[in-house]
């Protein structure tokens, strides 16, 4: 049997009843009060719950009643639009006045509909000439934690939990976010530097979908993890071979075709949600 787990910013109690009704469940419990634990629940009435769930914008997810917190062992995340409320490569175009540009790459790259590894390399050649400060000056000024991220993380950590961040991204917002968030380990491009200045190239082989993916998968046998002690969480179209190699992959505020083909889906509320399911 399965939980099955409820969450929105504001849930009623009808919907949670007619809910128990059509999954079968015995019992509801509250998490908190954007989110609830029915017991019981089968998971053969996924159907019927997704169509009820998607018709309230309700965030659901069928959890195996035997996998608590303490048995996830590894937590790996996306970072843009993930962990961080924004895309850094965009933010660092906004400096030479080209966000608009290179934010249309990023979104239709995120979509599917461009292969990453060009778009990336398009993206970064557009920067060339960019003093290095303008990293800085996107770090501290514009990015943001996704809400109910640090409380994610804590959770995940204190239960005994690893973390990798692997980003598209790079190294110099991914090491700031290691430092400040205690992440285990983080992996992400480099962009190349000569004298203070973006050259407009990336060193050595760019994070894509496929690395993202052996990556979590030599996290988990260096473990001795099975892959349902693994949670993955991404947002864009690379994520994907990620969030399916993971026993529990959550598209979380993704685009369409992300949440279309991710196992867990996540809309109404934040990063602290996927920590719910566990609890």
């Amino acid at each position: 049997m399965h939980r099955l787990v409820i969450q929105a910013p504001h849930i009623e109690t009808q919907h949670l009843k007619q809910l128990a009704r059509l999954a079968g469940a015995h019992s509801i419990e509250a998490i908190h009060q954007q989110g609830f634990r029915l017991q019981g629940a089968d998971i053969a009435n996924e159907e019927a719950v997704a169509d009820f769930c998607q018709s309230n914008a309700l965030d659901f997810a069928f959890i195996p009643e035997d996998i608590r917190v303490t048995d996830i062992g590894l937590v790996v995340m996306d970072m843009d639009s993930t962990l961080i409320t924004i895309e850094c490569i965009d933010e660092i175009a906004d400096m030479v006045g080209i966000k608009p540009e290179v934010a249309a790459i990023t979104a239709a790259a995120m979509r599917g509909e461009l292969d990453f590894n060009a778009s990336l390399t398009r993206r970064v050649a557009l920067l060339a000439g960019l003093e290095e400060s303008a990293l800085e000056r996107v770090y501290s000024e514009r990015l943001r934690l996704m809400p109910g991220a640090e409380a994610m993380l804590k959770g995940f950590q204190a239960a005994g939990a690893k973390t990798l961040l692997i980003s598209g991204g790079f190294t110099f917002f991914t090491e700031k976010l290691q430092a400040r968030l205690g992440l285990t380990t983080t992996i992400a491009n480099v962009l190349e530097v000569e004298n203070g200045k973006l050259t407009g190239r990336v060193v050595g082989d760019i994070i894509n979908a496929e690395r993202k993916k052996t990556e979590l998968i030599a996290h988990r046998e260096t473990l001795g993890l099975r892959p349902e002690q693994v949670v993955a969480m991404g947002d864009g179209a690379n994520d994907l071979p990620m969030l399916h190699a993971a026993g529990f992959g959550v598209a979380l505020h993704a685009k369409p075709k992300v949440q279309a083909e991710a196992p867990y889906v996540i809309n109404t509320v934040g990063m602290d949600g996927v920590l719910n399911y566990f609890l």
